[in-house]
């Protein structure tokens, strides 16, 4: 299988090199030239299987002999042998029709481990069948830097830095980056928002001598791998509700887009599903941008579910693509405009073809408490503020289609945001046992301006220094 860029200027690449690239040498996002189509009987296939065998029934088409068949089973079963359910992502029944997706099970206690430790393995693999190393640089609201910490961290071949906006995460997940003792793994605290982050490493990725030097990679869901390895959990909850033969629909808290885009490549391939709701909290640029055709950011407002509050959606780019026949010119000049402008509109054809599949939901904080506290308070279930938007999404969502199951993607285990729980229930969630002296550990913190030839200088800096 081949792989173009959503910017039409950058070489094809097999699997592999798009694993080590992450972001294409145009500036564009690579994705598969065509996706696999799979027939209602591959989808009833993956009944009563266990999630490491459906990951690599899902994944092998796009991996497409670039891995041999022993190693890509090895990795994946890896992958996932340290999750905490046996299930790995257990669906949970909230109402009628209204189900939670659980993807906290890992060791990072958030969706991004599903992605991240099978990524850490096929990536630590390939450079060794290579003899090669490489610098992972990566940009975090988050729980993407605390995951791909966990994945890398030890790995002799890579060395890796991560950028989290300066007082903008939670305790807990700050922590989960600063505390840890792997030499390989850094974790920078930049003077600034998400978006800013996300900016710089953009702007390094785009300087061809630092890449070089460097040997930049990505973890970030600008890296395919990322995306393919959580399309699988859709094709798993989807058949545990009986697809083929009955259609779902996914609510996905939604910040970077790469979690509901994992969902439109599951939905291409052949599952039924009705509706992708893209649930956003007050950092509501994709509801915005759904209902009235145009994509415009504005300033980053704080809120209780921190992973997304984006306003620049990276993964946009991918479905415009997509949308748009895979027109690369027309790509180019919605992102020039992006970055000249501050935004642009999706052309009617293009915005038409979106619609059909998204819808949106802007969830404000009210919302948000208001349905922590009304799931505790009806069924003893805890969750966290992101999986709440989503919930509050798919509730919604049930009240248009009341018929259609409706699946809202758990995002993080509670423990990860105590305050915005407790300040919803009265109780505070206490984190699991393999992180319950998380908030005693000593931390390294730090902190670089918003200035991306600042954290150029660090990076080069630390590659020159003696071991």
């Amino acid at each position: 299988m081949h792989y173009v860029s959503t910017r039409g200027k950058a070489p094809a690449l097999g699997f592999a090199d798009v694993l080590l690239a992450g972001l294409a040498n145009d500036g564009g996002l690579y994705v598969p030239r065509s996706a696999p189509r799979w027939t209602e009987d591959d989808i009833r296939a993956l009944r009563g299987v266990r999630y490491a065998d459906a990951a690599m029934k899902v994944v092998a088409p796009f991996v497409d002999g670039e891995l041999e068949a022993v190693a890509l089973e090895r990795i994946t079963r890896d992958a996932y042998a340290g999750f905490r359910h046996a299930a790995t992502t257990p669906l949970v029944q909230i109402d009628v029709n209204l189900f939670a997706l659980e993807l906290f099970h890992g060791p990072t206690l958030a969706f991004k481990d599903l992605a991240m430790q099978w990524l850490g393995r096929v990536m630590g693999h390939v450079l060794r069948e290579r003899g090669s190393r490489t610098t992972i640089l990566g940009a975090t609201s988050g729980d993407t830097g605390a995951a791909a910490i966990e994945a890398f961290g030890g790995q002799p071949d890579v060395e890796v830095y991560i950028l989290y906006p300066h007082g903008r995460v939670s305790d807990v997940q700050r922590r989960q980056m600063t505390t840890v003792r792997s030499r390989n793994v850094h974790a920078l605290a930049i003077e600034g928002t998400f978006d800013d982050c996300q900016r710089i490493v953009k702007e390094l990725f785009g300087d061809p001598a630092l890449r070089r030097e460097l040997n930049l990679s990505g973890v970030n869901s600008i890296n395919w791998a990322r995306i393919l390895a959580q399309v699988v959990y859709y094709f798993v909850a989807a058949v545990a509700l009986g697809a083929p033969e009955r259609p779902v629909s996914f609510a996905v808290p939604t910040g970077n887009f790469g979690d509901i885009l994992a969902g439109y490549y599951a939905k291409r391939m052949g599952l039924p599903i009705e509706r992708l709701i893209v649930a956003t909290n007050e950092n509501d640029i994709l509801a915005r941008c759904l209902q009235s055709g145009r994509y415009e950011p504005r300033t980053v407002t704080p809120t209780q579910s921190p992973s997304m509050d984006i306003q620049v959606s990276s993964n946009f780019e991918r479905l415009l693509f997509e949308a748009s026949g895979q027109d690369a010119d027309e790509v180019r000049a919605l992102m020039s405009g992006l970055s000249r402008g501050g935004g642009f509109a999706i052309p009617r054809g293009t915005l038409d073809i979106i619609r059909a599949d998204f819808s949106a939901e802007r969830i404000d904080e009210a919302a948000c408490a208001d349905e922590i506290s009304r799931i505790h308070r009806e069924s003893g279930i805890i969750v966290d503020p992101h999986s709440a938007v989503g919930l509050q999404a798919a509730r919604r969502a049930l009240r248009a289609s009341p018929r259609t199951p409706v699946i809202a993607l758990g995002t993080a285990h509670p423990a990860k945001f105590p305050d915005a729980v407790q300040r919803a229930t009265g109780v505070r969630p206490p984190l699991p046992k393999h992180l319950a002296d998380l908030l005693d550990r000593e931390e390294t913190i730090r902190i670089l301006p918003d200035a991306a030839e600042e954290v150029a200088g660090y990076l080069v800096k630390m590659a020159r220094a003696p071991a």
